[in-house]
């Protein structure tokens, strides 16, 4: 019998960990429908990533699927999401991304599709910019880039790497669709998440309140 690559008992955990905080994200309302993707590296050459379809709500742990950093299954015949390729290329380029998180939540869809035309939103002042990592101070600004939206991965995920060659990110948005947020294990990514979610939802209601500024 072939032995799989990897640490089955790492991939459990890693499940269980996954499911339990997608759930709490579902609740929330940011994976509608079979929407968003999520991952996190069980070594150094494979990620475990949720299966394409699924109701992230009801996740099981025949959901997550291992993949290797080129996005292909391993030791499955399950389809790993569209977008694998915007995970792995994060766990090939930084070795201390453990986690990636991938939500379509109101806040972030509405603003992806108010700020695609500037390619970015620009976070400013605010007390919560201290929540991602590296950053000590509110006294500061972080631009979220908006992507056009593609079906073409590559394309998508070479336009992130021509992002991330300009300094460091937390996240992106693509338009019309929602944000990615990634940490050094789940813990981090959540609170970038969070962070992102909250911060978005401030500058959507100050449009309301004041207009454009």
């Amino acid at each position: 019998m072939n032995q799989v690559p990897y640490d089955g008992g790492r991939l459990a955990a890693l499940a269980d960990e996954i499911i339990g905080n997608v759930r709490e994200l579902a609740r929330l309302g940011w994976t509608p429908a079979t929407s968003s993707n999520f991952s996190s590296r069980l070594d150094e050459r494979h990620a475990a990533i949720t299966v394409s379809g699924r109701d992230k709500g009801r996740l099981v742990p025949g959901d997550i699927m291992v993949v290797d950093f080129d996005g292909k299954a391993v030791g499955s015949d399950h389809r790993p999401s569209a977008e694998t390729l915007l995970h792995t290329q994060l766990y090939r380029r930084f070795e201390d991304v453990g986690c990636i998180l991938h939500t379509h939540s109101h806040n972030q869809t509405v603003a992806s599709r108010l700020f695609s035309g500037a390619g970015h939103i620009r976070l400013e002042g605010y007390e919560l910019l201290k929540a991602f990592r590296g950053n000590e101070t509110h006294e500061t600004a972080v631009d979220v880039p908006v992507l056009p939206n593609s079906q073409h991965m590559p394309t998508l995920a070479a336009q992130v790497d021509a992002l991330l060659d300009k300094g460091p990110m937390w996240g992106y948005l693509i338009d019309g669709h929602g944000l990615y947020a990634w940490g050094r294990d789940m813990a981090e990514a959540r609170r970038h998440l969070d962070a992102f979610e909250f911060l978005l939802g401030c500058e959507l209601e100050l449009r309301r309140l004041t207009g454009p500024r």
